[in-house]
């Protein structure tokens, strides 16, 4: 697994006095097209979300506002990538695991995904996940 810096994508800057604006483009600042958008906020103290990898699907997440740390793992190499900029973000490859924790008061995370959602390309269960990218 690669170091978690070269997970991290910088995305575009533009300061401007009366507030900064930052913005990603399908296949220029992220290798896939977008097809999906879904964001997670009003997390209550301690809990996790995620805990699943998917076979097809590639996503892009960002904290758009507060901070939380992204867990990923490859089957051998597990890594906690933490994420506190609005433009910075995470790119989670198809076939990792991944989860999303210690969120912070108020925050928002923003996921985009390389495809519509299909329950049946989730796996929830983690020996099934070692199972699957083992074989």
């Amino acid at each position: 697994m690669t170091k978690p810096s070269d997970k991290i994508v910088k995305l575009p800057k533009i300061l401007d006095e009366r507030g900064n604006l930052s913005f990603l483009e399908s296949e220029r600042h992220i290798p896939f097209k977008i097809i999906r958008v879904h964001w997670i906020f009003d997390v209550p103290g301690g809990e996790e979300r995620g805990g699943l990898a998917y076979k097809e699907t590639e996503e892009f997440v960002i904290a758009l506002s507060g901070s939380f740390d992204v867990v990923i793992d490859d089957g051998s190499h597990t890594e906690k990538i933490s994420l506190n900029r609005s433009y910075h973000g995470v790119l989670i490859p198809k076939g990792t695991w991944r989860s999303i924790e210690n969120f912070s008061t108020n925050s928002v995370a923003l996921i985009v995904a390389s495809t519509e959602y299909d329950p049946d390309d989730a796996i929830r269960d983690y020996q099934t996940f070692l199972a699957y990218v083992h074989r």
